[in-house]
């Protein structure tokens, strides 16, 4: 290795194989003595003014490994001798070191030490073949790892110079003619210009200004421009359409494939391709995230650099950070696509979906023990359980099903005949599934668990506030229809599990209960309901599964009739529930609204839409009928009757009908807030 000194930095030049040859006389500056000129490895043979003086390696002169040798010359002349100086050659494996002074009358002597062991030669290939202090030591490191940035950046502009000013020009050039669309330039070289122009106007600059200072102060340089590595998001994000672009035209287009060997043949390529040297941008930002830790290892905590380059170490971890997530973003969608193409399922090209994990496992039928082979897509907001398609253009699946991450469960299951077996249950289905290994099984299982646990993390919120806390019923009867049920195969059970009577094929076979999954008779599933997870279609249910669904429907809609209700009666004086009937006297119940319109109105609805009878209440005539809770409205010739639940209802309806009547609009909405 070869060392030199150039602008303040310390450079190492390999020498793959030294040369010897006669030297010119070396003379230190202070020193009065004559020249000295080395002429023969073999015997030091050594010239001065008076003769030639030669010794053996024997006797006073012994050869001494020297990896890297220091130079002293500012040391020397700061010590005005050359006492114990070292005249290091160099590319040379020696290095000589004077013995004694002598007199301008004696001749001088070069006498290098002996080599006396391995560890005094590790030593001074460590040391450089001086000792030179801690403080040097460091400072000579940084200076090193400051260098190699240095020179790594003035290569990397160079590429982006071949990148940007030759190999996008010319391609630019002959686009122009029509050769192949400009768009294609575009989409293989993205925003190399951008870049270069960063590198080459401001940051290399900035790295050769403080490089060149007494101290190398890195983080200084780096920090200011760390944000702007941000900027390699978009080319990373880019480069894998990129490289496609670039197989692409040079299969079909003779004049792209034309210039690009033109250029790769050049000298200045260095016998590397367009994507090797497309390839540099993608790998440069990890590069300053390593050489500046390596920076802040050998930099002191003291050194006023330290806090610099640790905010800067953190402003290109958090650019490098962007620019994975755009590689991550960039490969989940060009997945989705992949799957999209397989499967026909448009909600799969998602931005919001995230592709986890597939594979081909054995679906087992709910009925019996038989096992049907089915490829899974797991993604973070759902499952989709296909099987396979004849296709003459690559692989096709058909959508057998899909389950929402919502509401999911995974377990282990125990099968006799099938081992390795998990089950999946949502909403909307429930699969039992076998892998081929337990370790397979393990993983499918640890996936799909992630999965529901982050999707519960992120709707945390939501379901706090949408929890029932006050529910008195087991959780079972609460997801009763919501939730696809694992059916009790065929083979399980020899009687219903209603009524307990035995199957038989002829007169008592099995059915099952869409609501829970049990094995039950005919006569024991004589009901339909609705099911939510189905779709809300009609499903054939079990007698105690239907006695708790239709009573919760009816509740359902009780309570969602009375708010739409409500809602459309909030500009009103009074409203309420009432028993409405005609001369034939058939009752039934009426939500009844008296508006503060002007004049009022009386309305009647049945249905949440709209009213079923609207009355002008200043048309009508109000009557009481005595010894009932009822009064009648009478508009022309028809009557219209209302009953009430108690005579206090009764009274404040005919109280403020007749103050409506009487008083209009203004002197009701008095009387109204009195009341």
């Amino acid at each position: 290795m070869k060392r030199i000194l150039k602008n303040n930095i310390l450079c190492r030049i390999p020498v793959e194989k030294a040369v010897w040859s006669p030297l010119k006389s070396l003379q230190s500056p202070n020193c009065n003595g004559p020249g000295i000129t080395i002429e023969t490895p073999a015997k030091c043979k050594h010239s001065t003014a008076d003769g030639d003086h030669s010794c053996s390696n024997d006797a006073e002169l012994s050869p001494r490994p020297q990896n890297d040798v220091k130079e002293e010359e500012e040391e020397s002349r700061e010590n005005g001798t050359d006492e114990g100086k070292a005249l290091g050659g160099r590319g040379s494996r020696y290095s000589c070191v004077w013995e004694k002074a002598t007199t301008t009358d004696e001749s001088s002597h070069l006498v290098p030490k002996a080599d006396d062991d391995e560890g005094d030669e590790e030593r001074i290939n460590e040391s450089g073949g001086s000792e030179p202090k801690n403080e040097d030591d460091k400072e000579q490191k940084l200076y090193k790892i400051a260098n190699e940035l240095l020179q790594t950046e003035r290569t990397y502009v160079a590429r982006l110079h071949l990148l940007d000013q030759v190999f996008c020009l010319r391609l630019t050039q002959e686009a122009d003619h029509g050769s192949f669309p400009p768009d294609v330039i575009k989409g293989i070289f993205s925003n190399v210009s951008t870049i270069y122009s960063f590198h080459s106007r401001f940051l290399l600059p900035d790295l050769e200004n403080c490089i060149m200072d007494e101290s190398p102060s890195l983080g200084k340089a780096l920090l200011q421009h760390a944000p702007f590595l941000r900027m390699y998001a978009d080319y990373i994000r880019n480069f894998d359409r990129a490289i496609e672009l670039v197989r692409t035209w040079t299969e079909r287009s003779s004049a792209f494939r034309n210039v690009i060997h033109d250029i790769q043949s050049q000298e200045m390529c260095g016998n590397l391709t367009l994507q090797h040297h497309m390839l540099e941008p993608v790998q440069r930002v990890p590069r300053y995230e390593l050489l500046l830790k390596d920076y802040l290892k050998k930099l002191p905590e003291d050194n006023p650099d330290y806090e610099l380059a640790n905010k800067s170490l953190e402003a290109i971890s958090m650019a490098a950070t962007h620019s994975n997530s755009a590689i991550q973003k960039a490969e989940n969608l060009k997945r989705l696509l992949e799957i999209y193409e397989m499967v026909g399922e448009e909600d799969v090209v998602n931005p919001t979906n995230e592709f986890l994990k597939e594979g081909r496992l054995l679906k087992l039928a709910a009925r019996n023990t038989s096992a049907m082979e089915r490829h899974l897509f797991l993604f973070n907001n759902f499952v989709l359980c296909c099987s396979a398609k004849f296709s003459l253009v690559g692989q096709r699946f058909t959508v057998r099903c899909r389950i929402g991450v919502d509401g999911m469960q995974v377990q282990q299951t125990t099968n006799e005949d099938h081992p390795y077996t998990f089950q999946v249950s949502g909403k909307e289905k429930t699969l039992e599934l076998q892998a081929s290994s337990e370790q397979e099984r393990d993983d499918w299982l640890k996936a799909i668990q992630e999965a529901i646990d982050v999707f519960q993390k992120k709707n945390e919120t939501f379901k706090l506030a949408s929890k029932d806390l006050n529910t008195k019923e087991p959780v079972g009867w609460i997801e009763l229809g919501r939730r696809a049920p694992r059916w009790i195969r065929d083979n399980e059970v020899t009687l219903c599990m209603t009524c307990q009577e035995p199957f038989n094929a002829l007169t008592r076979r099995r059915h099952h209960c869409r609501a829970c999954g049990y094995v039950v008779c005919w006569k024991c599933s004589d009901n339909k309901v609705a099911l939510e997870y189905d779709g809300n279609r009609l499903n054939k249910v079990c007698k105690a599964c239907y006695s708790v669904l239709a009573g919760q429907r009816a509740e359902r809609m009780d309570r969602k009739k009375r708010r739409m209700l409500e809602v459309e009666s909030q500009n009103s004086v009074l409203s309420g529930f009432l028993q409405y009937g005609d001369s034939s006297m058939t009752w039934r119940q009426a939500w009844c609204v008296l508006s503060e319109t002007d004049p009022p109105f009386f309305h009647m609805y049945n249905t949440p839409q709209k009213p079923q009878l609207t009355l002008p209440l200043l048309s009508c005539v109000i009557e009481e009928q005595q010894g009932q809770n009822c009064f009648c409205l009478k508009l022309s010739k028809t009557s219209h009757i209302f009953s009430c639940d108690d005579l206090d209802v009764k009274q404040n309806w005919l109280t403020v009908l007749k103050l409506a009547f009487v008083c209009g609009k203004t002197t009701l909405q008095a009387c109204t807030m009195n009341r």
